[in-house]
């Protein structure tokens, strides 16, 4: 989904924004999110978003050692990770049964600095995305993408659980377009989305990606791998 303001570098995103803390969900730049807004806290967010920039963070409760995240020790205020995506809300329509269905447009990772407490019902951080400017150039890395390998695995994958895909699609997809929808729909873990997220480009991605998805297909198998670390 296309955005109408442009953001080009970490300074165009404001210091403080609102977070919206989900378990096994995945943003990532330019990478469309559907989402069901119920909460009522959340759906204030969203009518406060509505009336400022439209800009939301997505971000994990703290990944504990053992792949858990931390909603289960605080399902109202978990740890936060400390890397996630703001996202602009491009879509959004109300349900007539109090529902809010809202779609998030990644725009870039960011770190975060610190939780502020700005009086609402959800949460609010400070947040730099310095170290992630590449985020903000389209296409940056895809040349690196081994795109064989990452379709093959992807192939064999939907294969080992008789799932279909529209390949035409598929095919004419750009390789970032292809890399992060996969990582995005991919029925991972919290630990395995957030090392998907916090991979340094396109290319580690696609290989963290690949290696995620071999593994599963091993473990299914019965055959014994590594573990992601």
């Amino acid at each position: 989904m296309s955005i109408n303001r442009p953001y080009n570098s970490p300074t165009d995103l404001p210091e403080v924004i609102p977070v919206f803390p989900l378990s096994g969900v995945l943003l990532l730049p330019r990478g469309d999110l559907p989402l069901n807004i119920f909460e009522p806290r959340y759906l204030e967010m969203i009518d406060d978003v509505l009336a400022g920039a439209r800009l939301i963070g997505m971000l994990q409760p703290e990944i504990a050692a053992d792949g858990t995240s931390g909603e289960e020790e605080d399902e109202d205020a978990p740890n936060l990770s400390q890397v996630g995506c703001v996202g602009r809300l491009t879509g959004f329509q109300e349900t007539g049964d109090g529902r809010y269905l809202i779609t998030l447009t990644g725009v870039a990772r960011f770190e975060v600095v610190e939780e502020v407490d700005a009086g609402t019902p959800y949460r609010q951080c400070r947040v730099s995305a310095l170290p992630y400017t590449d985020d903000f150039t389209a296409g940056r890395g895809e040349t690196e993408v081994d795109r064989k390998k990452l379709l093959s695995t992807f192939r064999a994958f939907l294969e080992a659980n008789d799932m279909e895909t529209d390949w035409d699609n598929i095919n004419r997809a750009s390789n970032e377009t292809l890399v992060n929808a996969l990582s995005m729909l991919s029925p991972y873990g919290p630990r395995e989305k957030q090392a998907l997220l916090e991979a340094d480009d396109l290319e580690t991605r696609a290989e963290v990606l690949i290696a995620v998805t071999e593994m599963a297909l091993a473990r299914d198998s019965g055959e014994s791998g590594p573990s992601l670390q």
